[in-house]
């Protein structure tokens, strides 16, 4: 997967193209309608900047992939597996304040019963480390955007749970759930959303995929 080197915001508090999400975030976060991508090169991101429909996200209004607007406080988090070691891991981050920084989510474990599961072991522990998280700051609502089908799908009952990480993320979600109502988003994986990019490439950093 590309690395996304450039954040382009046509439609935020300051639009213009920034190179980190950090600061792609600070101009979005809360703006109505807000439109962004990220993207590898800046020859691209001025491109959507100029208004390129091959560039531009699917919906008009909205800033990605279904993502009509940003709530007020939201996690995105993703998981990696290391093949070579059997280490699985998770990343991402949650935002609550638009004065305080985001809380970075991020771990890893190699539980042999676990890592039969690979990167689906990361995507449930970095869902269940948002969620805690969220009941350690007070919060009581939130918003999880996800690639993973199962991180809504096995807590909600859509899904059986036949395998230990399944049963740890039901059990683990029972405990949150009457301090906690999560939001369920699922978005594409992959595909420049920046909160998604950024929680991949911590992800990947806790396997050791990248540095």
């Amino acid at each position: 997967m590309a690395k996304k080197n450039f954040y382009a915001v046509k439609t935020g508090k300051v639009p213009g193209i920034y190179k980190t999400w950090a600061e792609c975030q600070a101009n979005t976060s809360g703006y109505p309608g807000a439109t962004f991508k990220g993207f590898e090169t800046l020859a691209e991101a001025e491109s959507f900047m100029g208004g390129n429909t091959s560039e531009a996200p699917a919906k008009s209004s909205g800033n990605f992939d279904g993502i009509d607007k940003l709530p007020k406080i939201y996690a995105f988090t993703d998981g990696s597996f290391n093949v070579a070691t059997g280490v699985y891991g998770f990343g991402g981050f949650l935002h609550y304040s638009d004065v305080e920084p985001d809380v970075e989510i991020r771990g890893n474990d190699n539980d042999p019963e676990e890592a039969v599961s690979r990167n689906v072991s990361g995507e449930v522990h970095g869902a269940v480390a948002a969620m805690k998280k969220a009941v350690e700051l007070g919060i009581t609502e939130m918003t999880l955007f996800y690639d993973y089908e199962g991180v809504e799908k096995w807590p909600t009952g859509m899904w059986k749970t036949n395998k230990k990480i399944s049963k740890f993320y039901v059990e683990e979600y029972n405990k949150i759930k009457d301090s906690l109502k999560v939001n369920f988003v699922h978005v594409k994986a992959h595909t420049g959303i920046p909160g998604n990019e950024e929680a991949d490439r911590i992800a990947k950093e806790e396997v050791g995929l990248e540095k």
